[in-house]
């Protein structure tokens, strides 16, 4: 089985065992929402999960999917992540290796990143300081290189922030 579609099997098998415990019940419309939710990278509000379901499914509704996306949190498959525009994203969490966001104050452009060197100072830090870190999240703010090259962009968070893409990028791995 490939190595996707076995996660993919494995984050069900999570999310049907959340739910039952839970002591709801497995609905086509959670199914739908997780499948679209776990089958897409992007940082997805829950806004924007809703009109990817309603693409397969008219009838689900806004409650369902933010719902859903809640016990999807629960069940450790989706996170919160917020990105200075006032808007709560969700993106995958299980199984997926740990990186830390740099978001373009000009576009919304997001741009996650790996970095062993500052994983390890963090390490240093914590350490020093008789720290145990549980977890930890890194954001950066700033232009990206589009839009440092337009003269009309300032470092204000935009109001109107395109949707976010996610754009994997490796340093010092």
């Amino acid at each position: 089985m490939p190595k996707a579609k076995y996660r993919f099997e494995t984050e069900r098998a999570i999310f049907v065992e959340h739910i039952q415990r839970a002591g709801l019940r497995k609905t086509s419309q959670r199914d739908l929402i997780m499948e679209t939710f776990l089958s897409t990278e992007e940082h997805l509000t829950i806004e924007d999960l809703h009109r990817l379901v309603q693409k397969r499914d008219a009838s689900v509704g806004h409650t369902t999917v933010y719902r859903t996306l809640k016990l999807l949190t629960e069940a450790g498959l989706a996170r919160e992540v917020r990105f200075g525009d006032n808007k709560t994203y969700f993106e995958h969490h299980h199984d997926h290796e740990h990186h830390d966001h740099m978001i373009c104050t000009g576009c919304g452009r997001v741009l996650e990143f790996f970095s062993e060197a500052i994983e390890d100072l963090q390490d240093k830090m914590a350490e020093r300081f008789g720290f145990l870190p549980t977890h930890h999240s890194l954001r950066m703010w700033g232009l990206c290189s589009d839009c440092q090259s337009t003269s009309e962009n300032n470092v204000a968070t935009p109001s109107g922030a395109q949707p976010r893409v996610r754009v994997k990028t490796a340093i010092d791995r």
